[in-house]
């Protein structure tokens, strides 16, 4: 998928507020930036989610991987719940600073929020894959996708459902279509 032009200055941009952020709220511990935006686009390699036109992220924390996904999908709206205050503004002012107008920063949890239905579903990291599809209920039908990024230990959360598992550097992404 081609990346476009201003995507690095909007990742530099990025990483210019979140060190702001960082030293006054502590939104994340990560060092090296670079790699985590890497992390964050490496399914683009793999999948293809060009006419992906309404995508959720759960638990969007300090904006991985669903602020970059954004930053490239652009006729997509994003919508990004984080109940945390601190992670949500943090998410907000991004929004701004970055003209980021795909986004839609929900500052609440997913299972509060009213239902809309996504052919998108992101996730980092949060919990185990049952229980995060459990909490997404209401918001995917049998042709939504989800993306879940994943460390080693994935494949004991998988039994029972259909996934696909893409391996990249101890990191699993987890793809699963029609989740009905």
């Amino acid at each position: 998928m081609k990346i476009p032009s201003d995507f690095s200055q909007n990742v530099a941009k990025f990483s210019e507020i979140l060190v702001k952020f960082n030293k006054v709220h502590s939104l994340t511990n990560y060092k090296n930036l670079n790699e985590q935006v890497q992390d964050s686009i490496k399914p683009l390699d793999f999948l293809d989610l060009r006419d992906i036109k309404i995508a959720i992220d759960v638990g969007s924390g300090a904006g991985f991987p669903a602020i970059f996904l954004a930053m490239i999908l652009k006729d997509c709206k994003w919508h990004l719940f984080e109940p945390n205050i601190k992670k949500s503004s943090f998410l907000s002012f991004v929004k701004a600073s970055l003209s980021l107008e795909n986004l839609v920063i929900h500052s609440q949890k997913i299972e509060l929020a009213e239902k809309f239905h996504a052919e998108l579903i992101t996730s980092r990291a949060l919990m185990k894959t049952k229980d995060l599809i459990n909490l997404c209920n209401g918001f995917y039908d049998e042709k939504t996708k989800f993306l879940l990024y994943k460390g080693s230990s994935v494949s004991d959360e998988l039994t029972g459902l259909k996934a696909e598992i893409y391996n990249e550097k101890n990191r699993n992404y987890v793809v699963m279509d029609g989740i009905c």
